[in-house]
């Protein structure tokens, strides 16, 4: 029987495909999968250089037979994330995704499970801080799972922010307002949202309110710092999306843990407080959680867009490659010995 061809899935395509409730609910079954043992994660790889990073992340769905990787590199000027789904008994290419847009809904829609299962269910005000392209997603993801009645919003450029609280209030119908600072922004607020690229706290323990929520999703390699690591000592639950990979790349947890020799058993992944049905403890000070980014997410967004394509007959079908003979005819010998 003919294998199906590979998909390729335009990154207009795959907006249209997937909104904020889908992403939600796919990673939702995706991390109950991960407690179970059913999708397990890729290490995260990265490099680094002046100007930018190149980035590897991937998992497997045993569940499904599912295996997926994602690669991008990211600049100041942009980046161009695609998502591979694999057929995991056969090796065979499922689909290509361009993954910009799926990459927001992953990002922002983890931390909305954060958000339900951390925040008050009375939270109603929200501060986020930076403006960028994952900005608004997270204020949408946000506002899914609590009954935000305001929002402000804070970022070094203050047309910018302007402008963002005016798109914030359009877009998602709830009031907005550009904050002078992040001590203002943060101000009695019930979720902070962190999504910057910066590289030196601007976050203290003394500028977030007892009962808050806090998302921080911006610094992903070990240059970038959005919060003080003292922030994580107030924290009566700290979560994370990937233990591993806050150990290796998160310059805030490694502060924090490494003075004085703190234990990391402190540090929970999401899976496993959605898995044993976890809400925020009563009277907590504060939570935390912290994204890195990971596999089982990309996959858990990659793989709902795929099946509605599938469903709907969209994406353009690529031949699968066939394999060529290697040519091995005109080896030569250099007079050192070496082969070429």
């Amino acid at each position: 029987m003919t294998s199906p061809p590979c998909l390729w899935i335009s990154e207009a395509e795959a907006a249209s495909l997937v909104d904020m409730d889908a992403a939600i609910g796919a990673l939702d079954e995706a991390l109950r999968l991960e407690a179970a043992g059913d999708a397990v994660n890729m290490t995260k790889t990265h490099t680094a250089w002046p100007g930018g990073s190149l980035h590897a992340i991937g998992a497997t769905l045993r569940r499904d037979g599912i295996a997926v990787t994602k690669t991008w590199v990211n600049t100041p000027r942009g980046s161009t994330p695609l998502v591979l789904l694999f057929d995991a008994a056969a090796g065979r290419l499922l689909a290509v995704l361009e993954a910009f847009a799926l990459g927001q809904l992953r990002t922002s829609g983890i931390a909305g499970i954060a958000t339900r299962v951390l925040a008050r269910e009375d939270a109603r005000t929200f501060a986020i801080i930076g403006t960028g392209e994952q900005a608004l997603p997270q204020a949408a993801a946000v506002a899914a799972v609590r009954p935000i009645t305001s929002i402000r919003v804070f970022s070094r450029d203050a047309a910018r922010r302007e402008a963002f609280a005016r798109r914030v209030a359009e877009t998602l119908g709830i009031e907005a307002s550009a904050a002078p600072s992040v001590a203002e922004a943060v101000r009695g607020a019930d979720v902070v949202t962190l999504v910057t690229r910066a590289t030196q706290p601007f976050l203290t323990p003394a500028m977030v309110g007892r009962g808050a929520h806090v998302n921080a999703v911006g610094a992903i390699t070990p240059e970038r710092s959005e919060f003080d690591p003292a922030l994580l000592a107030r924290c009566a639950v700290t979560a994370v999306d990937n233990v591993a990979q806050v150990q290796a790349l998160s310059s805030e947890f490694v502060t924090h843990f490494k003075a004085g020799g703190r234990d990391w058993s402190a540090v929970t992944p999401l899976s496993a407080l959605l898995a044993r049905g976890a809400t925020r403890p009563k009277d907590a000070d504060l939570t935390l959680f912290k994204a890195m980014g990971m596999g089982i997410s990309d996959l858990a967004v990659g793989l709902r867009c795929y099946r509605t394509a599938v469903e709907r007959g969209i994406g353009r079908p690529v031949p699968h490659p066939e394999r060529a003979a290697l040519r091995l005819d005109r080896i030569e010998k250099t007079p050192g010995g070496v082969t070429r």
